[in-house]
Formats: structure tokens, sequence, C-alpha cells
């Protein structure tokens, strides 16, 4: 009999793409599939991997938290960008990626039935995590506000019931790009306190923000700290994705749970990755600045291309989403006439949200340069024969 902990999981589409894509071969498709890019990390931090190869220290199950520097760097780039006071020894844990800090994170605070808020359209490995953890999600939607996003706080309010234990929120969220704005924020945090409840505040992409917006920490919000748990990862702001470092920062009562989940799960995080992630850390804003002002152009080339289709404008991240209910597409539609007529490898978003969901699809916009990008409109209106 299947675990009743794997009810309602979908697969995320990605692997299938990818695979499509990686068999088709030539240099002409564009990936625009799959959440990786060509921008390069910080040299310092491949520098510093390069070092830890040799480092008897990185190489090693202990410290099982993490590694001090990587430790108190974490501690100190949560605290700047939050204004709270946190400590690398007291309140962080080195984990194997963002997701998989995530996922100890909702195995430490939730409990079967448990209820668990997100956004509607939300990545779906994060709705998977939730249900692995017993969890049930639940999907508040973000609405079309002209060709933005905006959070439905009315709906967020009526989410809440007895059984809600946790909000489970990223700004830029994936995959749409939609921003939580202050007002947002400050509606989570009042349901948070008043309830108390937690916020697991997934900070992947947090200062990879478009058009000058600035950055909205929660837990730098009256009497937030204490109950906001920050999961962070090297994989998207400091490109350091196949080296699987994230962090996760908490209220000290939390770390021994967190720490115990950590230990039956992955039990370490990868040893040679953790002082390349430090050292790219306290590189500063500099060069997440630089990375996010090339990922910018290109979300404005591809908005220029396609102006007149259906295209939502993303407040940030990595990736947009097209809309094929107008088109009278699904986004397996609009997905396979790109690849077959356009080779253009572009993910549908089947189970990535319950309003916001099948009809939409994901360009990712991270791993292409503009030179490439450049004709991707008049290719897409051929494959969609408009």
């Amino acid at each position: 009999m299947r675990p009743a902990r794997l009810a309602g999981m979908t697969g995320i589409g990605v692997d299938r793409m990818g695979t499509l894509a990686d068999a088709a071969g030539g240099a002409d498709v564009l990936r625009l599939e799959n959440l990786d890019t060509d921008v390069l990390p910080h040299p310092a931090a491949v520098e510093a991997t390069r070092l830890a190869i040799a480092d008897d220290a990185s190489n090693s199950y202990l410290p099982f938290v993490g590694q001090t520097r990587l430790r108190r760097a974490v501690a100190a780039h949560v605290s700047r960008l939050s204004g709270a006071p946190y400590d690398g020894e007291r309140n962080v844990i080195i984990s194997a990626g963002g997701l998989s800090g995530v996922l100890n994170v909702l195995l430490a605070i939730v409990d079967i039935g448990d209820e668990v808020i997100l956004t509607d359209p939300t990545y779906v490995g994060l709705i998977n995590r939730v249900r692995l953890a017993g969890g049930i999600p639940r999907l508040v939607p973000f609405v079309k506000a002209g060709d933005d996003w905006a959070l439905d706080r009315d709906a967020l309010r009526r989410a809440v019931t007895p059984r809600t234990r946790a909000f489970l929120l990223m700004s830029p969220s994936m995959p749409s790009g939609g921003v939580l704005t202050r007002d947002d924020w400050l509606a989570v945090a009042q349901i948070v306190r008043e309830r108390e409840r937690w916020l697991v505040h997934d900070t992947a992409m947090q200062r990879i923000l478009f058009d000058g917006r600035p950055v909205v920490d929660p837990a730098g919000l009256p009497d937030m700290a204490e109950r906001t748990i920050t999961v962070g990862s090297a994989s998207k702001e400091l490109r350091l994705i196949g080296w699987r470092v994230g962090w996760i920062v908490a209220p000290e009562s939390l770390l021994p749970d967190i720490s115990l989940v950590s230990m039956g799960n992955v039990v370490v995080p990868v040893g040679i990755g953790q002082t390349a992630a430090a050292v790219a850390l306290e590189a500063g804003a500099a060069d997440v600045a630089r990375a996010t002002a090339i990922w910018e152009a290109r979300r404005d080339l591809i908005l220029q291309e396609m102006k007149g289709l259906p295209v939502m404008r993303p407040a940030g991240g990595w990736s947009l989403l097209v809309d094929g209910s107008g088109l009278g597409l699904t986004g397996a539609d609009m997905s396979r006439r790109l690849f077959d007529q356009a080779r253009i490898a572009a993910t549908p978003m089947d189970g990535w949200g319950e309003v916001n969901g099948a009809q939409f699809l994901r360009l990712v916009f991270a791993n292409e340069p503009l030179e490439r990008l450049r004709g991707i409109g008049a290719r897409a209106r051929r494959a969609w024969s408009l």
C-alpha cells in the first residue's frame, strides 16, 4: 500500500523537459526549463572550494550543525537584512541546500494533519515537502494586477484555521516572481503573532529584486524574530547550485529539535562547500547586485520580445509565467509547441497551483544570455500560431 504521505504529490515536470532537451541536443535549443544559471559564482568562492578539497577539516562529518565560520557569516547576513540580532552558535544550523533546510524545519514543527499556508502558484517541491512532513498545504492565490502579481490578503486571512501551524512563504516567489510588499508581510505578521503560529521564510531569492524594489525581511517586524524561521540557500543569489549548501536561522529554543531532525535526515551538509558559501556571503551585496542586474536585463528583453502576449511581469527571481488561457492553450500545450516547433524547452505548471496552475508556462531567464534570447518572441508566436 502506498504511504499516505505521498497522496497528492506530483512530479515537478522540470526533469522531464530537461531530459527531452538533453536528448534533442544542438546549440539552438533554448534552455528555459530549469532553475540553473550561467552567471558564475564569486571567484573567491570558487577558489575557496579548490582549497577546501585539500583541507582535512572540510573532509569531515563534524561539526554536525555546520562549520563555525559559515554559521557566523549566515548570522551576520540575516541580522543585516532583518535588523534582528542572531548568533551563529545559538541560532544557525547549516543544511544540505535550502530545500533540505525547509524539510528539516517542517519535520521539526509540523504534526500530522497540521495545515501550512503557501502562495498559489508556488514551487511544487515546497508543496511536496509539506506533504512529506505530514502537513496539509493550503494555497493563497496571487492575483493579477495588470501584468503584475499581487497577494490576495483577504484570501490569506480566510485561509487560516485552528489547524494552521505555519506559513511557508517565499519572496520573490517561485515560479511567478511575485513579491510580497511590506503591507503583505505586516498582514502575515499580524496573524502569526495573534494566533501564535510559525513563519517559515524561504529566502532563496530574497535579494533578487527588480525595478529598485527594497528588501523587506519579516523577521525584523515587531515581535517577529521569535516567530520566524529563516531558511536560506547558496544556490540562487550566490549561484553555488552544485555546492548544496543552505542554512536555517531560528529562535534558540527550536535549535535542539531542528538539529535532531537534521541529524536524522542528511546528517551533515557538504564539507568542501561550506567555506565557499561563507566567502560568498562575506563578499557582500555588490556581487548579488551585479548578478541581479544581468537577470533583470534578460527579463526586460523577454518582456519586450513578447509584448502583447499574456506574459506576467515578475518583480524578482529567475522566471516568469505565460498565461495560455487567453490563447486557448494550456501550459502543457504551450510547452509542447515551443519544444516541437521552436526548439525552446520550458516547463508547464501542472500541480504548481490550484488557481494558478495548469494554464501557465514557466520561462526561466537565468541561464541564457541576451544574445540567445533575442528572437524568442517571434519563435513563440510561430509556435503558438499567433
